[in-house]
């Protein structure tokens, strides 16, 4: 702690998922090919290399095809096929998850270390807590994440529309 940037054991693994989330999210919010979130050979496009905007493009969820499914690069055939299925929608998600997680016990990790109380870690959990609501738990309600929000400007106002239509 005689350091002045404070990593610890918890920012071990935070750093490289948190950096795995941001890259992948800046790559397939520019350059990602159409996703099939329905599952009806309808493919969506929301990267900015297929016609959208800053306002319009989204990381589209995965494909109702996948469902709930764990679905990893090495699950796919071929690339081709899991940017298809949307694939990077379940990578970026799950990293933000345990990158911003880990992010919390460092928080915690370091005021251990001073002797503080963890009041501030404590305090940082809710909007985890709903980040996680979001993007992890109401899609496993649902049984896809294709359920999820996506993750751009237009996807959110589009999830808060759908999720009011199909939950009032």
């Amino acid at each position: 702690t005689e350091n002045r940037l404070y990593i610890g054991w918890f920012g071990v693994l935070m750093i490289p998922t948190l950096l795995t989330a941001t890259s992948v999210f800046i790559i397939a919010f520019v350059a990602a090919p159409p996703v099939d979130i329905d599952g009806i050979r309808e493919p969506v496009a929301g990267s900015l290399l297929y016609g959208n905007n800053i306002i319009s493009g989204a990381i589209i969820p995965s494909s109702a095809a996948i469902g709930i499914h764990f679905y990893p690069i090495w699950e796919a055939a071929s690339l081709d096929e899991w940017l298809y299925n949307g694939g990077p929608y379940e990578l970026i998600v799950l990293h933000f998850i345990l990158g911003v997680c880990c992010y919390i016990g460092r928080e915690w990790e370091l005021s251990y270390r001073l002797g503080m109380r963890p009041w501030i870690s404590v305090a940082f959990t809710a909007p985890v807590a709903a980040a996680a609501a979001v993007f992890v738990i109401y899609p496993i309600g649902q049984g896809s994440f294709s359920d999820g929000m996506p993750l751009g400007i237009s996807g959110t106002f589009n999830f808060m529309l759908v999720f009011q239509a199909e939950h009032n």
